[in-house]
This record gives C-alpha cells, sequence and structure tokens, in this order.
C-alpha cells in the first residue's frame, strides 16, 4: 500500500531533520517541505504591504490554508507516480480535525494509499532554544512574545485524531527531546515504515 507520511508537530521541535533523516532511509520517497512556500509567502505579504509575520491575523486568513493546501496537492499528484510521499509541515491545526483526516483519508483510498502521521514529541523548553539557535526571521515575533506565542501552541498528542478501527490511518510518535531519544525514534519508525 502506498503512504502519505505527515511528520508533524509545533514549530522547532525538529521535524525538518527529522523528516530528511526519514527521507534518506527509506529507499523510495518523494520528501516535500512546505517551507519551500516561504518564498511566495514573503512575495504575499510584501505586495499586500504588510509586516512579514508568520503569526499575524494577515497570515492565519489570506497564507496558512492556501499553502497547506498547495503542497497536499502535490503530495498527491506525486502519489499516482510514487509508494511514499513525505511532508514535513506542522499541519498543526489538521491532524486535530477528524473531518480534515476523513477526507484525506477518502481522496487517498482512491490512490491505493493510506495516511501515516508521525507527531514528533519534543519538551516545549527545548522547542524555545532550538529556536533561538536556528535564528531564523519566521520566529522573530514568536520570540519576542514567546508567552503569548507559547500559549496558543498545542504540544498535546493527537491521540483522539485515530478512530477506533481505522485502518486508513496511523499515529506514530517520535521522541525528540535527547539525543537518546531521537536515536531509538529513528531507528523504530524506519523499521516500521519498511519492515
Amino acid at each position: 500500500m502506498k503512504n502519505l507520511i505527515l511528520v508533524t508537530s509545533p514549530p522547532a521541535c525538529g521535524k525538518t531533520f527529522i523528516s530528511k533523516q526519514l527521507a534518506k532511509h527509506m529507499k523510495h520517497v518523494v520528501y516535500l517541505d512546505k517551507d519551500t512556500l516561504i518564498i511566495l509567502s514573503k512575495q504575499i505579504f510584501a505586495v499586500a504591504n504588510q509586516e512579514y509575520n508568520r503569526s499575524s491575523d494577515f497570515f492565519e486568513e489570506n497564507i496558512r490554508d492556501y499553502e497547506y493546501r498547495c503542497v497536499e496537492e502535490i503530495a498527491l499528484e506525486a502519489l499516482e507516480y510514487a509508494d511514499n510521499v513525505l511532508i514535513n509541515a506542522p499541519f498543526t491545526q489538521e491532524i486535530r480535525d477528524r473531518q480534515w483526516v476523513e477526507a484525506m483519508e477518502a481522496r487517498l483510498s482512491k490512490l491505493g494509499a493510506k495516511l501515516v502521521i508521525i507527531w514528533v514529541v519534543t519538551d516545549p523548553e527545548v522547542c524555545h532554544q532550538r529556536m533561538i539557535a536556528r535564528n531564523s526571521d519566521r520566529d522573530t515575533w514568536k520570540l519576542e512574545n514567546w508567552d503569548e506565542y507559547i500559549s496558543r501552541i498545542n504540544f498535546n498528542i493527537p491521540y483522539d485524531i485515530v478512530a477506533p478501527g481505522d485502518d486508513q490511518m496511523e499515529l506514530k510518535l517520535f521522541y525528540n527531546s535527547s539525543d537518546a531519544e531521537y536515536e531509538e525514534s529513528l531507528q523504530r519508525i524506519c523499521a516500521e515504515l519498511e519492515p
């Protein structure tokens, strides 16, 4: 069976590094990173004369969902030609929305594919330190307004997204608050994805 693999979590949990490592360990995979679309998003901010702030109402209303829809459509198209497509993106709203999951499962079933969600479990303070270290302009507002930002972020594992008897979706946990957790999770999940 084909797989649409979503590597998801709040920002700075280690999704990009983990996604790339998983992709390198898999034999046949198309790797997609939603952040590739940031260049287009920055242009939208510029054309609209808006401050570049990916936590703003402007971003939420005019950009966010379109970025996700774009990467989803590219992934579904790629699944027509590949057995595994891996998307590196937070998907923090989508994977807590059972309707979104069911709609995605319906689209995937037409391609003979299932949904695999890999949730990256990382301590929030570890994320804070990683965000400081990566020094990215996409994090400027978050770091300057850390308490407000972190109060909006849900680090809880989305267990409730898995419906009883649902064989069209899997939830896998990748623990990433330490090097030891990372190594164990990488070996375990690689073995599960390509036994």
